[in-house]
């Protein structure tokens, strides 16, 4: 599937967080290549999985590494997800050389960034993708309280 638009980036990772497992909080990732081709989707999977390490976009970028064709490197890659990242995943994006993060609702307590940090944009690092925040942000914050509504009194 070819898709163009960053909303169109971001509903594709708000399908992807609608397959996560209802002990994970509902976050989703997709990695397409330069013309616009999925090439892999997760959803978060920490209890699933009993990994702290399991977010939506480090297992994205992992099965997008095993297709893309150029080992670990997603250069030309965007990553649409439907939270900010975290400094972890922050951080991966940057090793993983994708060129561009989109992503929906902003994460003021943890997000890695533009919110809390801003990982991706540190000068001192040899790779720093682009990013655009806010991208459906009201209905990927949605998809968030619905599941934090029916957890938190």
């Amino acid at each position: 599937m070819v898709i163009g638009a960053d909303e169109d980036l971001v509903r594709a990772a708000l399908s992807a967080a609608a397959d996560a497992d209802p002990r994970d909080v509902p976050v989703g990732a997709v990695v397409f290549d330069a013309d616009g081709r999925e090439l892999a989707r997760a959803a978060n999977a920490r209890e699933a999985l009993g990994d702290p390490t399991a977010h939506a976009e480090i297992l994205a970028l992992r099965r997008a590494a095993q297709v893309y064709g150029d080992g670990w490197r997603l250069e030309g890659a965007t990553l649409a997800v439907t939270l900010e990242p975290c400094t972890m995943c922050a951080g991966a994006l940057v090793l993983a050389r994708v060129e561009r993060v989109v992503f929906g609702a902003w994460e003021p307590k943890t997000g890695a960034v533009g919110s809390l940090w801003d990982v991706v944009r540190d000068r001192r690092l040899n790779h720093r993708p682009q990013v655009r925040g806010g991208v459906l942000e009201s209905d990927c914050a949605a998809t968030l309280d619905a599941f934090f509504h029916t957890r938190r009194p």
